[in-house]
């Protein structure tokens, strides 16, 4: 019966009431702790929406003085385009006057020669009879060949003309009897320069897109035949038949070309007047 009534009376076992008494005791301890959680999570989104107001209050007060200053930008830029703009046609003009003068000066102090100086130094426009040669890459040009004679001289073979290539031509054409050069509308001079950069041909520094035509002017058939069977055009020939350069030759009865852009004066000495001492 005592056992009974033991049992009766301590139903709950006396470890189970003890750890309800600790979290109990713990539970009081932590309510303090979680009301100041929460409070500091209230404060800190309060202040992040005070700086958040206070932010976009600055952007909407700085926004006219932005627009403002982009507009005066804006105004600035064309400005100073429309003054670049001014003193390119400045410049245009400016060389237009002087190759104008250049060619008088020619005409009037050239003597009976003036007009063939002229002609020879690319400073007047020329037309007349002549040949039209138009050379090309070859149609496979952006594939690499074998080993060969251009790729051991220290350029891979891509079926490409190359710039020696075209000084030959040219030379090869003045050798024939050719009294004004094109290439590309590109009037040569004596002072004008043939050079490469990679792989695009420059005229006086100005690249030059294949196909290439060259005009020359002068005695259309003599020109044609004198070239055909010079050293320059064998090389041109052989250029064909070893590398698949496109090429063709016909006589214009005839070709305009215009002055070169600007002639270089180089030297210059005044003439004697007469009458002086």
């Amino acid at each position: 019966m005592s056992l009974l009534t033991n049992v009766m009376d301590h139903s709950l076992d006396e470890g189970y009431a003890e750890a309800a008494a600790r979290k109990k005791a713990a539970g009081a301890e932590t309510m303090p702790r979680t009301l100041w959680t929460k409070l500091g999570l209230a404060a800190g989104l309060v202040l992040a929406a005070l700086v958040v107001t206070v932010g976009a209050a600055q952007a909407r007060v700085a926004a006219p003085v932005v627009a403002k200053e982009r507009e005066e930008l804006i105004d600035r830029i064309d400005r100073e385009t429309s003054a670049a703009e001014e003193l390119e046609d400045s410049i245009d003009e400016l060389r237009d006057d002087v190759d104008a003068r250049q060619r008088e000066a020619l005409k009037k102090d050239g003597g009976g020669k003036g007009e063939l100086v002229g002609i020879l130094a690319g400073a007047v426009e020329v037309h007349g009879p002549g040949v039209r040669l138009v050379v090309d890459d070859a149609k496979e040009s952006d594939h690499a060949g074998d080993g060969d004679a251009r790729e051991t001289s220290g350029f891979s073979d891509t079926g490409r003309l190359r710039d020696r290539d075209m000084q030959r031509v040219v030379n090869g054409l003045w050798e024939s009897g050719a009294e004004a050069i094109t290439i590309n509308g590109q009037r040569l001079t004596a002072l004008s320069a043939i050079r490469a950069a990679g792989d695009a041909i420059l005229v006086d520094n100005k690249p030059l897109v294949p196909p290439y035509t060259v005009l020359a002017v002068g005695d259309g058939p003599r020109l044609s035949t004198r070239f055909s069977t010079s050293g320059d055009g064998l090389y041109l020939q052989a250029l064909h038949k070893n590398f698949g350069i496109r090429t063709s030759m016909h006589v214009e009865d005839d070709v305009r070309l215009p002055a070169a852009p600007s002639v270089i004066v180089r030297t210059a000495q005044p003439s004697a007047e007469k009458g002086t001492s």
